[in-house]
């Protein structure tokens, strides 16, 4: 099973919006999932540069590309780094028409226009922080600590831009506002879980940087290369992730069990789709579980780390909509103009 596959079905877990003038019509909450998937895979092509060692391909030139505008004769290293460039501006063009198009169909006080504008900061700021990597050389074999920090910092940045884009298209259905939103102790728990779920993708960041680096000719050698007392420490560091992802694990089926439990008084399209969601969500957790276990066998290829950061992207995404759903069910808002 392809984690891409799950793609349509989150189209299905969006809820539809209502008559209120206050949510806008079908239209701008479908652009905003589509940003949304957009978004996935400039994460997956922009690991796609560190797997094929491309980093560079642009030189340490930042908006240009070896000081052109447009690269003439680019070889493959040049053609994977310009194109991640290139889909990072149409990133930017969407997001922006995203912004503009919320607070243009949207009222004060709705959460949709407040998660816009995050989205449109973080993704500022992913461009940020790609360019510093790029112009302090931290690309393709450079093993610096500043590397490692940078690099987990533009990890943590992209997963809480995937999550502002998508609370804002959920949002953008329902139309719910800040003053409604409930605060429990449950909240706590919740968040929590999704900031220890952050850390499982900047720890696996981290080890596919190391697995990139340090490749291994056996599995009994990669083992070693964990424990050993001269390996470096980004190698030592890998053990980390999998702890990490237990620890998840055990969040995402509390979550899932809270989901299944709220909610009496919802209709039952809302249960429905939450229903759908919690699902899917355990089928990816799953599915991640099993790459997870490939990418160790099989020593790391690229194709591997490619889809286990698809699939982690799609986990992730699945993981915030359903905490939103559970904690802040769409009737808990009063919707008016």
């Amino acid at each position: 099973m392809q984690p891409g596959v799950h793609a349509a079905a989150f189209i299905q877990t969006m809820p539809v919006a209502s008559t209120n003038s206050a949510v806008p019509n079908s239209l701008l909450p479908r652009f905003a999932w589509f940003v949304v998937f957009y978004n996935v895979i400039v994460i997956v092509w922009g690991a796609l540069v560190r797997a094929s060692g491309s980093g560079a391909g642009c030189g340490n030139h930042w908006p240009l590309c070896n000081g052109q505008v447009i690269p003439v004769s680019p070889g493959f290293h040049t053609i994977i780094e310009f194109t991640h460039r290139m889909m990072v501006g149409g990133s930017t063009f969407f997001v922006l028409a995203l912004l503009v198009w919320s607070f243009r169909t949207t009222v004060k006080g709705q959460a949709a226009r407040t998660l816009a504008v995050a989205s449109m900061v973080l993704l500022l700021n992913e461009a940020f922080l790609g360019a510093l990597l790029v112009k302090l050389g931290y690309v393709t074999g450079n093993q610096s600590t500043g590397r490692i920090v940078l690099l987990s910092i533009h990890l943590g940045n992209t997963l809480l831009l995937m999550a502002a884009l998508a609370l804002t298209a959920h949002l953008l259905s329902t139309g719910q506002r800040w003053a409604n939103l409930p605060i429990t102790r449950r909240s706590i728990g919740v968040m929590e879980g999704l900031v220890t779920t952050i850390f499982v993708g900047i720890t696996g960041s981290i080890a596919a940087l190391g697995d990139t680096l340090f490749t291994a000719p056996s599995l009994q050698a990669s083992f070693a290369q964990d424990f050993a007392a001269a390996s470096p420490w980004l190698l030592r560091l890998r053990i980390v992730h999998p702890v990490l992802a237990l620890i998840a694990a055990l969040f995402t089926l509390w979550l899932v069990a809270q989901s299944r439990r709220s909610g009496p008084d919802q209709s039952p399209e809302q249960n429905s789709s939450r229903e759908r969601l919690s699902n899917i969500l355990l089928l990816l957790l799953g599915l991640q579980f099993v790459l997870g276990i490939l990418d160790v066998i099989l020593l790391a290829p690229a194709w591997i780390q490619l889809l286990h950061l698809l699939g982690a992207d799609l986990f992730w995404v699945a993981l915030v909509l359903l905490a939103a759903e559970t904690l802040w069910p769409a009737s808990a808002s009063s919707v008016t103009v």
